[in-house]
């Protein structure tokens, strides 16, 4: 793989400070050398392989040192590359980091009171909290909002009782706890708590036979009347709006998640094209293959640029959930398209793991769906349009 960023030909990592382009290189030197090498096999395998968590975990990217030290803070676009750049070496372990990084750092941060965020924060950014982010339902996925079934019932000595399922919950097999959403049986409104994957009435089973983020491990979990108390109960969730809150803030992830797995199919597709040759010379210099070498890079640019301006957004505290859905449903489409292309360009050999192209483009029919499925961000992106709820 590529250490150099091919990929960017308008510069847009010329934002970054040294240091933050320090850290991002070492990220890429730890995925080439460290991550990198197990992916095919244990997506054949579909296992997560352990070998590569100790590396990513050991650069405690929520928190750099080097940031640190340099007395720089933790920026939003640095946060964005550095998903960009997981996203760029594979799909499945940008999925694995945000899960702890985004995901559950985000509704602990957003869902917490101040003790709590206090407390739990530097707990999530050392590993020395697991969690995951809980939500999506087996019959409720797009239409949570109004149909989650999981209850919370509140008992006089303030403790809660949790029934239900869940479904989909990446990395919830290595969690210590499952950040579950749950609908109060008094005021039917959603609340979150932080439910230990080890207490009584928690199961978890392994969805299997997937073809797409085959790494990353999903779980099917059932609550059978699970005991937690008031204090595992994140303060500041009480409705499902404060859920959305939570969730507008990670589509400009799933944003830089697609741009990122475009720039590694891209370079994968460049790789294999400059080293293979037909009729007496690499394909990459056929008219038909440059074309689609363009697009590919085209796309990778624009998605960046937008993703990068949500971000700016973001940072000045502009947050629009049309913005946000409009950046995730465009990357994701482009992406469709990016690994596509990828994949045609590698002809035959690219349906196989060795070009890596195959993994990108099966792993992108994941990111087309979650964090809001397109056509759910397009009616987002259409309410504020038009000021009329398609929504049925």
């Amino acid at each position: 793989m590529s250490r150099e960023p091919i990929w960017d030909v308008y510069g847009f990592s010329d934002r970054l400070t040294d240091t933050e382009k320090a850290v991002l290189a070492e990220l890429r030197t730890t995925l080439d050398d460290k991550v990198h090498p197990y992916l095919n096999d244990a997506w054949s395998e579909d296992r997560l392989p352990e070998e590569i968590i100790e590396p990513l975990e050991s650069l405690r990217l929520m928190d750099p040192p080097a940031l640190k030290a340099a007395g720089e803070p933790v920026r939003g676009i640095f946060e964005a590359m550095r998903t960009f750049e997981l996203a760029r070496c594979d799909i499945n372990v940008v999925t694995f980091f945000n899960a702890q990084a985004g995901l559950f750092r985000t509704v602990i941060n957003q869902g917490g009171d101040a003790d709590q965020v206090a407390e739990l924060d530097p707990k999530v950014t050392n590993y020395d909290l697991l969690g995951v982010f809980a939500l999506t339902e087996p019959d409720n996925g797009s239409d949570v909002a109004r149909g989650l079934q999981t209850t919370a019932t509140q008992s006089a000595d303030g403790s809660w009782t949790i029934n239900g399922e869940k479904r989909w919950i990446g990395g919830a097999f290595r969690a210590d706890v499952i950040c579950t959403f749950a609908r109060d049986t008094a005021d039917n409104q959603v609340k979150a708590f932080l439910v230990p994957r080890e207490a009584a009435g928690v199961t978890l089973e392994k969805i299997e036979r997937k073809a797409s983020l085959r790494i990353m491990q999903n779980a099917h979990i059932t609550y059978d009347d699970v005991q937690v108390d008031d204090d595992a109960r994140l303060k500041n969730i009480n409705s499902f709006k404060d859920v959305a809150a939570c969730l507008r803030l990670m589509r400009s992830d799933a944003s830089f998640i697609a741009a990122g797995a475009m720039a590694g199919a891209y370079e994968a597709a460049v790789r294999y094209t400059t080293q293979r040759e037909q009729f007496g010379k690499p394909i990459a210099g056929f008219q038909l293959i440059q074309e689609k070498l363009a697009t590919m890079l085209a796309n990778v640019t624009a998605s960046v640029a937008m993703a990068l301006q949500l971000v700016d957004q973001q940072e000045a505290g502009v947050y629009k959930d049309e913005n946000s859905a409009m950046a995730k449903m465009f990357t994701a489409t482009k992406l469709r398209e990016t690994v596509a292309l990828a994949r045609e360009v590698c002809g035959g050999n690219g349906i196989t793991l060795d070009t890596d192209v195959a993994r990108f483009h099966a792993d992108a029919e994941a990111v087309y769906s979650y964090e809001g499925t397109h056509e759910i961000n397009a009616l987002i992106v259409g309410r504020s349009i038009t000021g009329v709820s398609a929504f049925v």
